[in-house]
């Protein structure tokens, strides 16, 4: 299977993208794959890191209010857009990938318009700018909740959930041990994505104390960059702080309970893995698609949300306890993930890919 990739800007985008490249290279070890990214953002390193060929285009997102920088964008699109399609010629794909951020919208368009099969995956519960372009040019879509099917041409939406949650099933459980932690007491698990948040590592600086004397311990993941100021402070003896952790998904599988932001990778580890979460969603991103991604975990009884504004010591503290001492409830939250938790998606994307270009070969 020859594949050409496209995803960009953030971990919740390129994350999937890498978990679908695996199962195709897990499936068919010979295919090929060219990853098309952007000339200044994380997957212009990270891509190459992982010895996948990697070509870049310049491209930038259009901005929400009237701006002369969108003059900039438009014509670095068409150019991306006239780049592409030189590349989809001369690599000659099967298919093209893509799943999510502004970098897909002139590879898919080139590829359309080269007559090569398209797919494109929408992680959130609320559809991105550039999927919603696009929708109207791909084969077909696969979606991550139930609830977005119905925001696409129905004919071309497909129920797949976020291909990694089955990546993190496939993820060697890792050991308690290896922060120092004692197996047999609970753990709790605090992360506000890859990067972490300025402003709730402010707040869990003042808050984390009151985790002392408690009966279960703390993993808190203050992302690389907040690290160095915050390891300075005091911490009861069952906290650990930690700046990053590389194999997440590994530590989640000894994790009791997790406080989290509600990006969509972090979400489909949460309903592969059945966690019980906090989700505390950030409020700085687009459409404030996090809340409603939280949201609709929340509305099944199958998850918690406390907003930031809403977000204080005595609430978290008290949420976190409440889940952990009542096992009637906890029970529940853990059954009810079960119910949406999907657990073959990038299976399930396999399938479609490989029914996709078996129904085109059906003309040659």
């Amino acid at each position: 299977m020859r594949v050409i990739v496209t995803a960009g800007g953030t971990g919740g985008h390129i994350f999937p993208a890498l978990a679908i490249i695996n199962k195709i290279k897990e499936e068919e070890p010979n295919s090929e794959f060219l990853y098309i990214g952007t000339h200044n953002r994380m997957e212009k390193d990270l891509i190459p890191e992982l010895g996948i060929p990697y070509k870049e285009i310049e491209v930038t997102g259009f901005k929400r209010k009237i701006s002369l920088d969108n003059i900039k964008t438009l014509t670095n699109f068409l150019n991306a857009r006239k780049k592409c399609k030189k590349i989809m010629k001369e690599f000659n794909p099967d298919l093209v990938i893509g799943t999510g951020g502004y970098v897909t919208a002139p590879v898919i368009w080139a590829a359309k318009k080269t007559g090569h099969k398209t797919f494109i995956h929408e992680q959130n519960s609320v559809v991105g700018l550039s999927n919603r372009y696009l929708s109207k040019y791909v084969d077909k879509i696969g979606v991550s909740f139930e609830s977005t099917i119905n925001l696409f041409p129905k004919e071309k939406a497909i129920l797949t959930g976020n291909p990694c949650g089955e990546k993190a099933i496939n993820t060697k459980k890792i050991s308690k041990k290896e922060f120092g932690l004692e197996e047999d007491k609970k753990l709790v698990l605090i992360v506000m994505g890859s990067l972490g948040s300025k402003t709730i590592n402010e707040k869990m600086s003042e808050y984390i104390y009151g985790f002392r004397n408690k009966n279960y311990q703390v993993v808190f993941v203050t992302g690389n960059d907040y690290y160095d100021k915050i390891k300075t402070k005091m911490f009861p003896e069952n906290v650990k702080v930690v700046p990053f952790i590389k194999d997440m998904p590994g530590l989640m599988k000894n994790t009791d309970l997790i406080v989290s932001r509600a990006g969509a990778s972090t979400m489909s580890e949460i309903m592969a893995l059945g966690i019980p979460t906090i989700f505390i969603p950030s409020p700085y991103v687009t459409n404030n698609h996090q809340y409603k991604n939280a949201m609709d975990l929340v509305n099944k009884d199958a998850a918690l949300i406390i907003e930031e504004k809403n977000l204080n010591k005595n609430n978290l503290i008290r949420t976190i306890d409440d889940i952990l001492e009542n096992k009637e409830k906890y029970d529940k939250i853990k059954s009810n993930l079960s119910k949406l938790g999907i657990k073959d998606s990038s299976t399930r994307i396999y399938n479609i890919l490989k029914e996709m270009i078996l129904d085109d070969r059906k003309f040659y």
